[in-house]
């Protein structure tokens, strides 16, 4: 496994490294052997120190992990980052490492669609809005849409970190989202009658 330790505009003892070395080789690998790649980014946001730590599993399966620890303390930050991504993987480990499921009906679930990404600047309280109301775009950049089952996206989304994921349902073939609540819980959108 490639571990990458690095701080942004954080100087990074050898102490930490060691201790971020030695926990993320231990914990990754009782979980997932077959992790190629693990950066850690250290950076400070005000009083905070905030750790991010990504994960591939190589390009062929297209797994990522990520996860995020806050606190006043870099070791403190680093173990809750490390916490949530052990805890990301024991979580799915069976399911990422049975291929057994993902063989049936290959040729659905292969099948992926290049999608536009756009990046958009928040709404300030204080600003009028044009008449076209149309909010100023700061990125784009092409995502692809994959084929799934519903838990496989939230899986994909529990491991990514991520608010919210858009796919397509395996089931049916038509577009889903999986996302997020405020109170913890996970809703999912499935429209009717709008296959791909």
């Amino acid at each position: 496994m490639q571990l990458q330790i690095s701080g942004r505009h954080v100087d990074l003892g050898e102490s930490f490294r060691a201790h971020a070395e030695n926990r993320l080789s231990d914990g990754v690998q009782k979980y997932l052997d077959r992790m190629t790649k693990v950066e850690v980014v250290v950076s400070k946001e005000s009083h905070l120190f905030r750790v991010d730590i990504h994960g591939n599993t190589g390009t062929h399966t297209h797994t990522v992990v990520n996860s995020k620890g806050n606190s006043t303390d870099i070791y403190a930050a680093f173990d809750q980052a490390a916490d949530r991504l052990e805890k990301q993987l024991r979580r799915y480990k069976r399911r990422l490492t049975n291929h057994h499921d993902r063989n049936n009906d290959k040729e659905v679930r292969i099948a992926k669609f290049t999608a536009k990404k756009y990046v958009l600047r928040p709404e300030e309280e204080n600003q009028e809005l044009e008449e076209q109301g149309a909010p100023a775009v700061i990125a784009e950049k092409a995502t692809e849409i994959e084929t799934m089952t519903v838990s496989e996206a939230v899986m994909k989304m529990d491991l990514r970190d991520l608010p919210a994921l858009m796919f397509f349902n395996s089931a049916h073939g038509r577009i889903n989202v999986v996302y997020r609540r405020a109170d913890g819980n996970i809703s999912w959108v499935d429209p009717e009658g709008l296959a791909a």
